[in-house]
């Protein structure tokens, strides 16, 4: 397992290569990037050899890393392992209210391949440091990394010193590390060797310089709110390994920063004070009576809908006039009027009814029963007059072939 401890611009790399089961203490700086890589190496002696000879390094390796007695890790500690063929990482910034309390980390890796598990306790012991914090810090946003390629010694000393050349400090520490992911990035798309994105704050004992204020220029954030990259003249001494977005970049003077203090009340022990023995009631309790319970909640309402049911029926079936109030309050000529239309209409209707109506044609034979001849659309001389033509010059009633009715026995008859 590897250490890494990032400040005062150095990069001081602690190795361990015992392999004893001992605690492995650590002792990372408060305000100060702390970074602790997971060897597979280290651990696959805890395993049994692989079959092949040569092939021992292709065994999948995963780590599970928690607080010692919890189920999870300190919230300012992180952990990733990209895939189970890769080293796994933790990093964070310990604060000032860690120092002085050790933080055991257990380690647990799993060999997925024999399904067996060696475990480790790391052991972190937080210092105090005396420019902690840093009064100038500044956050940048790389485009071009992944939080486990930042991670790595050599890539944060280079952009440090790409910062220490732009910013010329005289401290430069590297404070924090976060991956884009944790700041509601998206997860880029497998091609053209997409990147996650990492943030990378850094802390000074000098003011910005120059060449980092030139983002708040007012061309610059009319260039960024248009989505349009501002130009920026020391890009150039990044652009070669890193693509930063100057439009993220986050310049911050904790000098100015007026602190927020919030009265929060006092957990406690989170233990309830004692008040004796529990003290069950009596048994003895006294009979309730539910009558009028009964009453407000059941008799009332019904009786109230029994009331509004005889209302309403009274009103339907008791109010009504009645046909002899209705005559009694009707002239008599209108009666009369009335009576004399309704006789009218009785008999047209019995009449309709006892009327013979000879078939229209379009139910007789086109041709001749008997003779099989074709019949003529004449109408006969025993139709109604109103199937006659208008004109008589059109009519030649000699030469009028009389229709065959049919009789009610089914019969045709001319």
């Amino acid at each position: 397992m590897v250490s890494v401890g990032v400040f005062v611009g150095l990069i001081v790399v602690v190795t361990i290569l015992s392999k004893s089961h001992a605690d492995r203490n650590v002792y990372p700086s408060a305000g100060v990037l702390f970074v602790h890589v997971l060897e597979r190496e280290y651990f696959k002696g805890e395993f049994p050899p692989y079959p092949k000879a040569g092939d021992s390094s292709n065994d999948p390796i995963t780590f599970n890393t928690n607080l010692k007695g919890y189920p999870d890790r300190p919230g300012w500690l992180r952990y990733i392992q990209r895939t189970p063929h890769s080293d796994g990482v933790l990093y964070g910034s310990p604060t000032a209210e860690h120092v002085g309390k050790p933080t055991i980390i257990e380690i647990t890796a799993y060999n997925k391949r024999t399904f067996e598990t060696a475990r480790h306790n790391l052991v972190i012991n937080i210092m105090s440091t005396e420019e902690f914090p840093l009064p100038y810090q500044a956050e940048f946003f790389i485009k071009n990394m992944n939080v486990e390629e930042m991670l790595a010694s050599e890539v944060l000393g280079d952009f440090l010193g790409a910062v220490k050349n732009v910013w010329q400090p005289e401290r430069l520490n590297a404070i924090n590390i976060t991956s884009a992911l944790d700041r509601g990035g998206r997860v880029p798309l497998p091609i053209n060797d997409l990147k996650e994105g990492v943030y990378v704050m850094v802390g000074a004992d000098v003011q910005f310089s120059s060449c980092l204020r030139e983002v708040e220029t007012p061309q610059n954030q009319l260039r960024c709110s248009q989505e349009m990259e501002p130009i920026i003249s020391c890009d150039k001494k990044f652009r070669a390994q890193f693509n930063i977005d100057w439009c993220k970049i986050s310049l911050v003077d904790i000098t100015k920063v007026v602190p927020v203090h919030s009265n929060r009340p006092d957990p406690g022990t989170g233990v309830l004070p004692d008040i004796g023995e529990y003290n069950p009631p009596s048994e003895l309790l006294k009979s309730r009576d539910y009558f009028a319970d009964f009453l407000i909640t059941l008799a009332v309402p019904s009786a109230i809908a029994l009331v509004l049911f005889i209302i309403l029926g009274y009103s339907m079936c008791c109010r009504r006039e009645g046909v002899e109030k209705r005559n009694m309050q009707t002239p008599d000529i209108q009666l009369v009027h009335h009576s004399s239309i309704q006789k009218s209409t009785k008999e047209l209707r019995s009449m309709s009814k006892n009327r013979e109506i000879s078939w229209p044609l379009s139910t007789l034979p086109v041709f001749h029963p008997v003779s099989g001849e074709v019949v003529p659309p004449i109408h006969p001389d025993n139709y109604e007059t109103t199937s006659m033509p208008l004109m008589q010059t059109q009519t030649n009633l000699q030469n009028q072939i009389q229709i065959p009715q049919q009789q009610s026995s089914g019969k045709w008859y001319s």
